[in-house]
């Protein structure tokens, strides 16, 4: 028999907020964060004092850190953490803040993600993302991620029989996706014909095949489920959403792969015994999508396309939305606001789980998936996890 040793029973989380995603907006990463905990407080009714747990996420907060921003919000925290995971952050802050609520250290917790750049901002972060990458890559002036992922979409392409148009539908579903989320940055329609004819960035990329960056950011409270607070949010018809299985890898010898796998197939049969159910009982999924290779290779290393028939995927599944991944738009529409990428698929989950999704509500949505992978050295990404959430009445 299987041993839960993973178990996450009593914690809740009880809601989520985005700051609407801009371009070129006017602000500040401060204002940004600050935004995100003020609104994810008020739409959950938790009274400022009581939040003694706080983690963060952001790119651009530098030099402050998560107490600096402790100090600047006015909490007085028994439990605070940095996180600098990028895309596998948000993931990664919930586990640990599960740990803490489970272990005492903390009983209201606020998880906050976001970032603004200025003019420089960007250049600066991807020619010195970490040290690999200021030494191999930045001399070689390669301008970020985009020519990493473009020969891994070709391998991709290669090994699995995908075409340019297979991108091009699961953009154009995200897109549709997008057209149902008033806070989306790109919500315009999106054909195939206009995915085809637009500029190549690096080939096999073109301009919508990479993530919009932006200034937003995105916060979750988590606490018990007893915990008074949560009860009140349910009262309130806030549903609360329990984490089923949380499972995370980091550091797995991708460097020495071929990049066709996030890492996520090295956890997913633990993910999926944890829960107790498989992929066929998730109603909604978001999974980390700063190319759309990596929305595949996710999809597949989660169980997705059994069959590992990645072109059937996107025909059968996605483009015509009967799996309903990445219903914010994601991040190819929605934006990519930094740090906060790690946290926007999350936050669509549990919004979802709590019915408050809007037009793009998925009908019945009790089971979501979320997914994070990050950390992109001069190769491939060097974190990956992946959690199943489940709402509660």
């Amino acid at each position: 028999m299987h041993e839960r040793m993973t178990s996450f029973e009593g914690v809740s989380l009880i809601g989520g907020f985005e700051v609407p995603y801009r371009r070129h907006a006017d602000t500040d990463t401060i204002a940004q964060l600050t935004a995100a905990v003020v609104g994810v407080l008020a739409q959950c009714e938790v009274p400022h004092h009581a939040v003694d747990g706080l983690g963060v996420s952001s790119f651009t907060l530098q030099p402050d850190h998560a107490i600096d921003f402790a100090w600047r919000a006015g909490f007085t925290t028994r439990w605070c953490m940095d996180d600098c995971l990028g895309g596998a952050s948000g993931i990664d802050l919930l586990q640990h803040a599960a740990r803490a609520i489970q272990s005492g250290d903390a009983s209201v917790i606020v998880l906050v993600s976001g970032d603004h750049f200025g003019a420089s901002d960007f250049t600066s972060l991807v020619e010195n993302y970490n040290r690999a990458t200021r030494s191999h890559l930045a001399p070689l002036r390669t301008g970020g991620p985009n020519p990493l992922f473009a020969m891994l979409t070709q391998r991709q392409m290669l090994a699995a029989g995908l075409q340019r148009e297979d991108y091009g539908r699961l953009c154009v579903a995200q897109r549709e996706w997008a057209s149902l989320n008033p806070q989306a940055v790109y919500q315009q329609a999106l054909t195939l014909d206009d995915y085809l004819a637009s500029p190549m960035v690096t080939d096999p990329l073109c301009r919508f095949d990479c993530v919009p960056v932006v200034s937003g950011a995105n916060a979750l409270v988590m606490t018990a489920e007893d915990h008074p607070l949560a009860k009140n949010a349910r009262a309130r018809g806030l549903a609360s959403v329990s984490i089923r299985a949380l499972r995370a890898i980091h550091n797995f010898d991708q460097q020495a792969g071929d990049g066709l796998h996030s890492g996520m197939h090295l956890i997913r049969d633990r993910l999926w015994a944890d829960a107790g159910i498989g992929p066929e009982d998730a109603d909604v999924i978001s999974v980390y999508d700063d190319y759309p290779a990596m929305v595949l290779a996710q999809l597949d290393d989660l169980g997705f396309s059994p069959d590992h028939d990645l072109p059937a995927l996107v025909a059968k599944q996605l483009a015509p939305r009967l799996l309903a991944v990445n219903t914010s738009g994601g991040q190819l529409s929605a934006g990519q606001a930094g740090a906060a990428g790690g946290l926007h698929g999350l936050t669509e989950i549990v919004t979802q789980l709590q019915h408050g999704a809007g037009a793009r509500q998925v009908d019945g949505a009790r089971i979501g998936v979320a997914g994070g992978y990050g950390m992109v050295q001069y190769r491939y990404g060097m974190c990956a996890n992946a959690v199943v959430l489940e709402r509660r009445a």
